[in-house]
């Protein structure tokens, strides 16, 4: 068995206001399973990552924040810098101060530049990787992934790599209600380990932590927790509800 430890961290994405993350926080105190067993984290809207540090009390809860841009969407996004002169998106050295423990980064080409920064300020990053629909009909998943994990961690040190996260989410399963078996998530899971040991050697490859997101449920994490390279799961809509999110740890009590 490995001694790896799990790591549950829910995304709530663009959901939540204020009230409702008091609210959460009030249902699941008290509630959450020793942090010997399993590390749990809430990634958060960034005007809420204050109120989730302040009210989480003595629970062991780790609070996040993400770093995702596309054409239509921006969330929490993290310069590479420390130090910056632009608005729109949010300094690293305030997320530490608040003790904001992880970050989300879901793009390749500015991974490697924040990945040194988080590093550099004391935050664990969370390297997501996930394949299209397209690409995973046509059988290409693992080179895909393979090709996006080589990149996202081009530059590292073993070191680094061994402390940090690596999340495998396949779009076609994001939000969309699919969600691959628990042997396509560990095979995948599988490529990410193997193309850590390549880089960085075995011993790395078994310190690394991966996780599987994609419409994970508490009906289905058992069966996902079970598999060899699985190490923990990246949660969307079922982290959003404070019996959901508690029903996905039932595992670790």
């Amino acid at each position: 068995m490995s001694s790896r430890k799990p790591i549950i961290a829910g995304n709530w994405k663009l959901n939540k206001n204020l009230k409702e993350t008091l609210a959460f926080l009030a249902e699941i105190d008290g509630k959450l399973p020793s942090e010997d067993k399993v590390e749990v984290a809430i990634a958060a809207p960034a005007m809420y990552l204050i109120p989730l540090v302040h009210h989480r009390g003595n629970n062991p809860l780790k609070v996040s924040a993400e770093m995702f841009t596309s054409k239509i969407q921006v969330r929490s996004q993290v310069k590479h810098h420390l130090k910056h002169s632009q608005t729109k998106e949010l300094n690293i050295l305030l997320l530490v101060t608040q003790n904001v423990a992880n970050i989300s980064t879901k793009q390749m080409k500015t991974s490697i530049k924040k990945a040194h920064a988080l590093f550099a300020a004391g935050v664990t990053p969370i390297l997501c990787c996930g394949e299209t629909l397209e690409t995973f009909e046509a059988g290409k998943t693992a080179e895909w992934v393979s090709g996006q994990i080589e990149a996202g961690l081009k530059g590292l040190t073993a070191e680094q790599v061994s402390s940090m996260v690596i999340a495998y989410e396949p779009i076609w399963a994001i939000g969309t209600g699919k969600t691959a078996t628990a042997e396509i998530a560990d095979e995948t899971c599988g490529v990410v380990r193997s193309v850590v040991e390549k880089l960085y050697g075995k011993n790395v490859s078994e310190a690394v932590r991966i996780q599987y997101g994609g419409s994970v449920k508490p009906e289905t994490v058992e069966e996902l927790m079970s598999k060899e390279n699985i190490d923990g799961a990246l949660v969307g809509g079922a982290s959003l509800q404070a019996a959901s999110f508690l029903g996905l740890l039932d595992i670790y009590k």
